[in-house]
């Protein structure tokens, strides 16, 4: 009995894991809106019991961590009726990728910056 309930209680955390991830995409989140889930008082319920995933221990298991932010905005009405506008899930799209190039950028100079630091420092310790 109590490996059946960890098998349930497995497949429910993978479905709820997979789940959040996809918020992350406003193609999706238009998807979802267009066909009218933000309308639903029980699927809006959901994704308020979904914030649990904000949790460290939970939160470890995403790749997507922009999903979070998703999934937060997702507990305001007026987010969720403009998203049925396929003009505003580009938007947020467009918004990721800058984000994501920005990041990226940063990401890199800190590295160069870091490995001249270490080059610097071998260099002066000879």
């Amino acid at each position: 009995m109590q490996a059946k309930h960890d098998t349930g209680n497995r497949l429910r955390f993978q479905l709820e894991l997979e789940f959040v991830q996809c918020l992350a995409n406003p193609n999706y989140l238009n998807f979802l809106a267009q066909r009218g889930y933000f309308k639903d008082k029980a699927f809006v319920n959901y994704l308020k019991y979904l914030l649990y995933w904000k949790e460290p221990e939970y939160a470890k298991y995403l790749k997507y961590p922009q999903c979070l932010h998703m999934l937060e905005l997702l507990q305001y009405e007026h987010f969720r009726k403009e998203l049925v506008n396929a003009q505003c899930a580009k938007f947020i799209d467009e918004q990721q990728i800058l984000h994501w190039q920005h990041y990226s950028r940063k990401r890199m100079r800190l590295q160069q910056a870091l490995a001249e630091q270490q080059q610097q420092n071998n260099t002066s310790v000879k």
